[in-house]
């Protein structure tokens, strides 16, 4: 899969062109060389994140990893697990849910005073969506999110189902109400 996309670049605040894609090789070596040694020695919640490792556990039909690439470089990384799991809003649906998101770390606000580029988590929540339409699900999404992610989530419009006891009581996030899709495949806002 390869989606033409666009994220926003920040030191002229000017769309470029990039891809979204299923996540190849090339994906995590950019975890492993660019991401990892940059996040080492930070306070990000996910900083011991291993993303190779992630995919080779994570590695089912269940399972799908995407990329965002702009400048032959990792922008942003995401899985997701599209058969398991049910909304909690009601069990008997089901959701896309999102088991990891992140921006490489050149891109995030808590790490650079002008990060190269927005909408990269955005843009892959978004996605996420789409899979939910794709895969009969109404666009529904679901996940669990990182303390510091809350208000990213919250800005995204998503429901907050509050601390979850059975998930290290993180917050469980969810895109409940069905969207409707637009010409670009995306679902609207």
């Amino acid at each position: 899969m390869r989606q033409p996309t666009q994220l926003l670049r920040r030191v002229d605040n000017q769309f470029v062109e990039a891809i979204l894609l299923t996540a190849e090789d090339k994906h995590l070596e950019d975890f492993e060389q660019l991401w990892k040694p940059q996040l080492r020695f930070t306070m990000e919640e996910d900083r011991y994140w291993n993303w190779v490792f992630k995919t080779r556990i994570y590695r089912s039909d269940n399972f799908e990893t995407y990329a965002i690439e702009c400048d032959g470089e990792t922008q942003g990384l995401m899985m997701i697990d599209v058969q398991r799991h049910r909304s909690q809003v009601d069990s008997r649906r089901r959701v896309v849910y999102v088991r990891s998101l992140a921006t490489a770390p050149w891109n995030r606000v808590s790490l650079q005073e002008t990060p190269r580029y927005r909408a990269v988590g955005g843009t892959l929540l978004r996605f996420a969506r789409h899979r939910s339409f794709e895969l009969g699900y109404g666009g529904l999404v679901g996940l669990h999110a990182l303390p510091g992610a809350e208000a990213f989530y919250e800005k995204m419009n998503m429901l907050n189902g509050g601390a979850d006891p059975e998930s290290e009581d993180l917050t469980y996030f969810e895109w409940y109400r069905p969207q409707e899709a637009t010409d670009d495949g995306f679902p609207t806002e």
